[in-house]
C-alpha cells in the first residue's frame, strides 16, 4: 500500500494542530463503529438487513485500513517498527480477502454468516491488538504528531469517501430498514457531503440560492 504523503513536511498551524483530534483517537472511534455495527447483525435479520449492515461494515474497514496504512502506520514505523506493526499490514490484507468473500456470495449462501463472523473475529482480534499496543506506543513515543496525523488522516478519509458516496448511500439505506442508524456509515456519508461542500467552496461557487447540497 502506497504511502503518500508520509514524508511531508510539518505545514499545519499552531492553531490547527490543536484543533485537530489525534489520530489515535480518530483511529479508536472508528474501531467503535464497525464493532458496534458488528453487534447489530444477526442470524435471524432479513437478507436486505443483513446485506446492508456487511457492506457498511466492509466499507468502513476498506477505508480504515487504507488510512492507517498511508498516514498512521508510516508515522509509527520510523519510530517503532516492531513485529507487532509489520504484522499488521498482512492482517489487513485477511480481511480484505474476507470482504472479497462475502461480496461474491448471496446473502441465502448457507456459510455467508459464518464468513461475516470470520471477518469479525479477524477485526476484534486486530482492534485489540492495536489498542493495547498499537495506539499506546505512538501516544507515548511520537506526542507531538498526532494532532496532525489526525488532520491528514479526516483529509484522506473524506478524499477516500467521495467516489464511494453511491455504494455507501445504497448500503447505509438497506442498514436502517430496521430503524437502525449505523454510525460507520453515517458518518462516512457525512464526511463525503462535507468534501463536497469544500470542494466546491474551493472553487469559489458557493452553493448559491436554490443550489444547495442535497442531504445523503
Amino acid at each position: 500500500m502506497a504511502t503518500t504523503g508520509s514524508t511531508r513536511p510539518h505545514t499545519m498551524s499552531p492553531l490547527l494542530a490543536q484543533l485537530s483530534p489525534s489520530v489515535t483517537n480518530l483511529i479508536r472511534l472508528d474501531h467503535t463503529h464497525v464493532l458496534s455495527a458488528f453487534h447489530q447483525y444477526e442470524i435471524g435479520s432479513s437478507d436486505r438487513l443483513k446485506r446492508g449492515l456487511a457492506d457498511s461494515v466492509c466499507l468502513a474497514i476498506e477505508l480504515h485500513t487504507q488510512l492507517e496504512e498511508e498516514v498512521f502506520y508510516p508515522a509509527l514505523r520510523v519510530v517503532a517498527d516492531t513485529e507487532m506493526l509489520r504484522k499488521s499490514t498482512p492482517e489487513h490484507d485477511e480481511m480484505r480477502g474476507l470482504i472479497a468473500r462475502l461480496r461474491a456470495m448471496t446473502v441465502s449462501d448457507p456459510v455467508y454468516d459464518d464468513t461475516f463472523f470470520e471477518l469479525m473475529r479477524h477485526v476484534m482480534h486486530h482492534v485489540a491488538d492495536e489498542e493495547t499496543l498499537l495506539l499506546p506506543a505512538a501516544e507515548r513515543l511520537i506526542p507531538e504528531q498526532l494532532a496532525e496525523l489526525g488532520a491528514r488522516f479526516n483529509k484522506r478519509r473524506l478524499e477516500l469517501a467521495a467516489p464511494r458516496t453511491p455504494e455507501l448511500a445504497a448500503s447505509f439505506a438497506r442498514s436502517l430498514s430496521a430503524g437502525t442508524l449505523l454510525a460507520a456509515g453515517g458518518a462516512v456519508l457525512a464526511g463525503a457531503h462535507l468534501l463536497t461542500r469544500h470542494r466546491l467552496g474551493e472553487r469559489g461557487l458557493g452553493l448559491g440560492r436554490g443550489r444547495s447540497a442535497r442531504p445523503i
